[in-house]
Order: structure tokens, then C-alpha cells, then sequence
């Protein structure tokens, strides 16, 4: 056993996040990971370039490969991967897969996911079976011999169901397949997945990561190297890799995420009290509320409950009237922003769903999601209360 004088403490988050992955530029010493704006890289002899790999800008980049460097970290990873957007990371992930593998995805998940899944993917012989990942048991039952990959959120988006990970990472491995974990909404400040026996945990980076709604991306972090060397294989051969200054954005985004989500779980915890007590609204779902139906296991599982909260008002109409007359909250899709946002998932997020399916998992016309920013809590809950009355 190592001598506790010499052992290496294991940095804090917050450490990670402004230093994991960067280190000056060796020729200025610039602090800040440089731009590589560059398609290709001269090499100093026939096929020998330099690193072994800087021979095509799909292929490297350095910018890009301190920004995976970060997210492997802040995930408790060994390797992470960048894509274009976070849906580019998640049909990485299935690509690994063949005609006749099989899916279970939680039915739950992100309307752009599903539409992949069903309308892109389904198309080329992979099998999708949709389940409530609330219940283990569910997963259990829709495992065939041909299933390859879970694939869950949580929590999901909007109606913040929340999956046990470790259960169902137990489940999908008992069966031979593999567990991927969206974990855009909680952050890796709140959850890390594979540390519960995920194998991948995915992040639309768009969202919370670079948390300033100036970038579409994707990561994807994973502890298994061989995990790593496929996904690399496809980012390069399918091609759907960021540019290098939306990985210098993220970067610099990742620089102040625990600050940014401490700020927005106060917030989020906020709002989603005052909602809950005011008499226009017919119900909150909030993990972070005792009155959530999994709470204990959001408080076993996460470390915080994000600024994330759907609350339903009762009627489409309802839904207008509060989403369009709001100041603070800004009428808009995605989320995870410093700024606050809110919107109508079955006429936006989840349009493309189909209206039975919407309604059978509680996304009703009077759902309303909100993504609280970081704004002064007092400006935030006074934008709500001006509108409801």
C-alpha cells in the first residue's frame, strides 16, 4: 500500500473543471487551450504525422482533445469523445451496434432521441422496445437475446422520471448488454453515471456543460478503453465531430459549471417550492421536492436536482398565457442556460411524438417545462407570481 505522504489527492470538481484537460500553450504560454482552426496539419515525412495522429482535422484537433480530456474527468472517466450535438453522440453510441441488435430505451427520453430511434435507426434493422425505466423490472422483461444496449435518462425530459442506475446497469449487464445514461439534465456536478456501472454516460453539451446557449454539442465519457477506441473509430468515420472553437466555447464553459449548477439547483429548488404552493398550479415535478414519487432516490443517486422543473397548469390555454407573458423566463427551446427559459413540450420539445404516446406518459398540452437559470431568485419567483396571480 502506498504511503498516505505520497499518495496524490484527488482533485475537487471544481478544480477539475477549470483545470482538467488544459495546460499552457507550450510556445507563448498562453492559459487558455488555443483554437486550432486548422482542416490539416503539415507532416515532416510520407504518412509520419506528428503525435502519430495530426494528419486530418476530422481525425485530431487538439482543442477538441482537451475538451475530452475535461469531460472524461468531471466524469470520473478514462476517455471522452466529441460530437457535433448531443443526438451526433447518442447515435454513436448505437452505431456501434448491427442489423437485428436490439434497443430498450426508456420511453420517457428527449423527443429528438426517439424520433432517431424510431424514424432513422429503426429503418436500418436495429430494434427499439421503449419502457418506463422507473421499474427495473420493465427492463428486465423487454431484455431478448439479441438486446446490446439500455438506454435511459435521468432524469428525462420533461417529466423528470428518474431511473435507479446501478439497478438497471445490473439488469442490462446480467443480460449481456450495455447501459447508456443521458445525463444532460443532471450535469456531471450533480450525477456521475459511471460511477453507479453505466458504461456511457452522454451529454448533450448544448445544455448544462457549456451552459451559456451558444454551441451545439455532444460528449460522450467512458471508462472502458475499448468502449473509447470504437466510439473514436465512428467519430472519425461517420464524421459528425465539433469544430474547434465550439470546443474552445465549451471549454471555457466548463471553467465555471460548478458555480453555474450550485446557483441553478438553488434556484431550481426555489421555484419549484413557490410553484408548488401556489393554488394555479395543478402539479410540480421536481426531484428535488419531498412530494416527488422518487426522491429518496434522487437524494441517493444525485448530489443536487438541477434547475430543471415541469409543472402542469391544467389547459393548452393556461399554458399560453403563462409561458408568453412572462419578463425574466424567456419563451424558448433547450435549456441549461444561464438564462431562464420556459416552454410547451407537447407543442415544442415533444411535437414530434405522437399524441397518444405523449398523453399516456403525462406530457399534456398543459405541460409547461421551465429551465431556471441563474438570475436572482427574488426576479425569478416575482416573473412566475406577476403571471399566475
Amino acid at each position: 500500500m502506498a504511503d498516505d505522504a505520497t499518495r496524490t489527492p484527488t482533485p475537487g470538481f471544481g478544480t477539475l473543471a477549470v483545470h482538467a484537460g488544459v495546460s499552457p500553450e507550450p510556445v507563448t504560454g498562453a492559459i487558455m487551450t488555443p483554437i486550432f482552426q486548422t482542416s490539416t496539419y503539415v507532416q515532416p515525412a510520407v504518412a509520419a504525422p506528428r503525435g502519430g495522429h495530426y494528419d486530418y482535422g476530422r481525425t485530431a484537433n487538439p482543442t477538441r482533445e482537451a475538451l475530452e480530456a475535461s469531460i472524461a474527468a468531471l466524469e470520473a472517466g478514462t476517455r471522452g469523445v466529441a460530437f457535433a450535438s448531443g443526438l451526433a453522440a447518442i447515435e454513436a453510441i448505437v452505431k456501434r451496434l448491427s442489423a437485428g441488435d436490439h434497443v430498450v430505451s426508456e420511453e420517457n427520453t428527449y423527443g429528438g432521441t426517439a424520433r432517431m430511434f424510431n424514424h432513422i435507426l429503426g429503418r436500418l434493422g436495429i430494434g427499439f422496445t421503449f419502457v418506463d425505466t422507473r421499474e427495473p423490472d420493465a427492463v428486465a422483461r423487454a431484455l431478448r437475446p439479441e438486446t446490446k444496449l439500455v438506454h435511459v435518462e435521468t432524469p428525462t425530459n420533461p417529466m423528470m422520471r428518474l431511473c435507479d442506475i446501478r439497478a438497471i446497469a445490473d439488469i442490462a449487464h446480467g443480460g449481456g448488454a450495455l447501459l447508456s445514461v443521458d445525463n444532460t439534465f443532471a450535469s456531471p456536478y450533480n450525477q456521475r453515471p459511471l460511477g453507479l456501472g453505466a458504461d456511457f454516460s452522454v451529454h448533450s453539451s448544448t445544455k448544462y456543460v457549456n451552459g451559456h446557449s451558444d454551441v451545439i454539442g455532444g460528449l460522450v465519457a467512458v471508462v472502458d478503453p475499448g468502449l473509447a477506441e470504437e466510439l473514436l473509430f465512428i467519430q472519425k468515420s461517420s464524421g459528425a465531430v465539433p469544430g474547434p472553437m465550439d470546443c474552445f466555447l465549451t471549454l471555457r464553459g466548463i471553467k465555471t459549471l460548478h458555480v453555474r449548477m450550485r446557483q441553478h439547483n438553488a434556484n431550481g429548488l426555489a421555484v419549484a417550492r413557490f410553484l408548488e404552493s401556489h393554488p394555479k398550479i395543478d402539479r410540480v415535478l421536481y426531484p428535488g421536492l419531498e412530494s416527488h414519487e422518487q426522491h429518496e432516490l434522487a437524494t441517493r443517486q444525485m448530489s443536487g436536482f438541477t434547475g430543471m422543473v415541469a409543472v402542469d397548469v391544467g389547459t393548452l390555454e393556461r399554458a399560453r398565457s403563462l409561458t408568453e407573458r412572462l419578463r425574466v423566463f424567456s419563451l424558448a427551446e433547450s435549456l441549461g442556460g444561464v438564462e431562464s427559459l420556459i416552454s410547451v413540450p407537447a407543442l415544442m420539445t415533444h411535437a414530434s411524438m405522437p399524441e397518444e404516446r405523449r398523453l399516456a406518459m403525462g406530457v399534456t398540452p398543459g405541460l409547461v417545462r421551465l429551465s431556471v437559470g441563474i438570475e436572482d431568485e427574488a426576479d425569478l419567483i416575482e416573473d412566475l407570481e406577476s403571471v399566475l396571480g
